[in-house]
């Protein structure tokens, strides 16, 4: 997260390079649903203009759509330091400094993990009990849980490492 962009951001041990390519399948998959939901509203407004007639529900599809796209992205991000930082106040500071502060940054991110991971099934699991249903298309809103948890899961798993790869950076002095 400290490093600019020139630097390495693809991870070089066995560990590392599994979960860069699993993370990069999850993103390729939420590109894909962005690009869905880039049709899908492409048809929706020229339906909209041209005919008067919208897609019904592309509202609730496009929430359901954004949903998926952010928790597939994650990992990924994470994984090759490209998450949301920060860097006006580090970029005078140390590498060990700036590496410290990542270490910080990911073991919270570890914990706000485990939380979601612990409270997002109960969440899906109520709505799956009380039969909620999205307004207009009646689509079951539990539907996208399953697969956010295991996004999840997969970000708990990489951030776990990122942790880990922090800590070792602090040892070697440099970034690995």
């Amino acid at each position: 997260m400290a490093e600019s962009l020139e630097q390495h951001t693809r991870p070089t041990d066995p560990v590392g390079r599994v979960l860069f390519q699993v993370s990069r399948l999850f993103a390729i998959f939420g590109g894909l649903v962005l690009c869905a939901m880039a049709v899908l509203t492409t048809l929706s407004v020229t339906g909209r203009a041209a005919f008067s007639s919208p897609i019904t529900g592309d509202f609730e599809l496009i929430a359901i759509g954004t949903g998926v796209a952010v928790f597939a992205f994650l990992p990924y991000c994470q994984l090759v330091r490209e998450n949301v930082i920060v860097d006006i106040f580090m970029s005078k500071a140390s590498f060990k400094i700036r590496t410290f502060c990542d270490l910080i940054g990911n073991f919270l991110y570890v914990v706000i993990i485990i939380l979601m991971l612990w409270r997002l099934p109960l969440g899906g699991i109520d709505l799956y009990d009380n039969d909620q249903m999205t307004l207009i298309l009646e689509v079951p809103q539990w539907w996208t849980f399953p697969l956010a948890i295991l996004c999840l899961i997969l970000l708990l798993i990489v951030n776990i490492y990122t942790v880990v790869r922090s800590c070792r950076e602090i040892r070697l002095n440099r970034t690995i």
